[in-house]
């Protein structure tokens, strides 16, 4: 068990070190916008959940290295907000937003890893969840950025969304779930467009009504709530 964990937290390790001076090397050499590194950042993040479900064997370890993640890199954050250059660097919208975001997602990440791995048995549904809202999430920012012209406006609307961005959202999210469903061949034929259509659809409504950057925890658990009992309902 402690070769396992040593051997699997090696390679998550490994993953977040070349993926982020990969990203910081990009920054310093090119003329990268703030948005578009902050949704590269973004993606390394959703690309670790391959790791948590195939370099690691054991769900319950997985769940565990996820958690004592936070607990060593927490510190390191918040010991770096020290430096004048920080935020600016992270492209940080508020202070101290990194390190929340830090603790939301890899809770996020230990708890899919529980109920879909551990308690449904398929590793499958931690993926389509996450990138249901992951790629989902970053479609939307990136496309309202640049072409958000029609905004959405309401009581229970956060801040300055937009129709086109909500747009973008769906079809990413559903192009993605109808992905992972395919190659893991997980239902039958004519159930992989209803589900992807139905999941995509919460995932873009419960985005849109999320407040405090919560999304990394709603989306995800509601893509889940809707993914659990349809694969089942139509599992092959």
């Amino acid at each position: 068990m402690h070769l396992e964990f040593i051997k699997d937290y090696g390679i998550l390790l490994g993953y977040f070190a070349v993926c982020a001076l990969s990203a910081f090397a990009l920054r310093r050499f090119t003329s990268v916008p703030d948005e578009v590194f902050r949704k590269t950042l973004h993606i390394i993040v959703i690309g670790s959940v391959f790791v948590w479900v195939y370099a690691f064997e054991t769900w319950w370890i997985s769940a565990i290295a996820a958690i004592l993640f936070i607990l060593m890199v927490y510190p390191i954050l918040a010991f770096a907000e020290r430096i004048p250059s920080y935020s600016e660097l992270l492209t940080e919208r508020k202070s101290g937003e990194i390190k929340s975001s830090l603790v939301v997602v890899f809770i996020m990440f230990a708890v899919l890893i529980c109920l879909c791995w551990g308690w449904i048995g398929e590793k499958y549904l931690i993926i389509a969840s996450v990138l249901a809202w992951g790629l989902g999430d970053a479609a939307a920012a990136l496309v309202g950025k640049r072409f958000g012209r029609h905004h959405i406006k309401g009581r229970l609307v956060e801040g300055c969304k937009s129709l086109e961005g909500t747009i973008a959202m769906f079809a990413v999210s559903f192009v993605s779930v109808m992905a992972v469903l395919m190659v893991h061949g997980a239902v039958k034929w004519y159930a992989y467009v209803p589900i992807a259509l139905l999941t995509a659809a919460v995932c873009a409504v419960v985005e849109l009504y999320t407040k405090g950057g919560m999304d990394t925890l709603t989306c995800p658990l509601a893509a889940a709530a809707i993914l659990i009992p349809l694969v089942h309902l139509w599992g092959v």
